[in-house]
């Protein structure tokens, strides 16, 4: 994976204004994917969702003389490296089949590994500093894959150190968040309190209590 190097750029020298040069042409468009994308808008349109795997099977058997294997083949990487396919995966999304139906859940190591390459590529193109963003989306990642902390350490590792310590910074808040969720849900469930009449006690946000409780109840089952 490429390095995340998401550090703010340093101020570069103010450049004189050169003469105005022309657009690059847009990408071309690829045929069959705007063809995937009119037979399969769900799938393929502007808000894609994550594909099952086999789905290159799956649209040859149902479209056996409609697209050329290779070349079926080229618009399908190129619509799973795409960021907004990326974003799909980023968030947990299950993988569909072709009749929109979620087939198989998310694994964690491909949230991740999209997650990662989104804000890299957020980085690039905005120069904006986006470490505490991913920081805070590999701890929502995290807390969603059900793992204890040492597994979904050991599984997202990498070679790039600057990902590596966000990760590890993230999941140090998310455990922290854990514990002060399961100690909440504890003395919860020992006293007789409404929610309302809880998170009066303890100074806490009604909306905000219920969401920790909620937490730490996922966590425990």
């Amino acid at each position: 994976m490429t390095e995340l190097a998401l550090e703010a750029p340093a101020t570069q020298p103010v450049q004189q204004p050169q003469a105005s040069r022309p657009k690059p042409a847009a990408p071309k468009k690829n045929a069959v994917l705007e063809q995937l994308a009119s037979l399969y808008p769900a799938l393929f349109g502007e808000t894609p969702v994550p594909l099952k795997r086999g789905i290159f099977q799956d649209l040859q058997a149902a479209h056996p003389d409609m697209f050329e294997r290779e070349a079926l083949k080229t618009a399908l990487g190129l619509h799973t490296r795409s960021t907004r396919y990326l974003n799909g995966v980023s968030v947990g999304l299950g993988r569909h089949d072709l009749t929109m139906q979620v087939v198989e859940t998310m694994a964690p190591l491909h949230t991740f590994q999209a997650l990662a390459e989104v804000y890299r590529r957020k980085h690039q193109r905005t120069g904006k500093d986006v470490r505490r963003e991913l920081h805070n989306r590999i701890a929502q990642a995290f807390d969603a894959s059900g793992m204890t902390r040492d597994s979904y350490a050991a599984l997202v590792l990498t070679r790039d150190e600057a990902l590596n310590s966000i990760v590890d910074s993230a999941l140090a808040e998310a455990a922290e968040r854990g514990a002060r969720d399961e100690a909440l849900l504890r003395a919860f469930e020992a006293g007789t309190a409404t929610l309302e009449e809880f998170a009066d006690m303890y100074g806490l946000g009604t909306a905000f209590a219920q969401a920790s409780l909620a937490r730490a109840r996922a966590k425990k089952q």
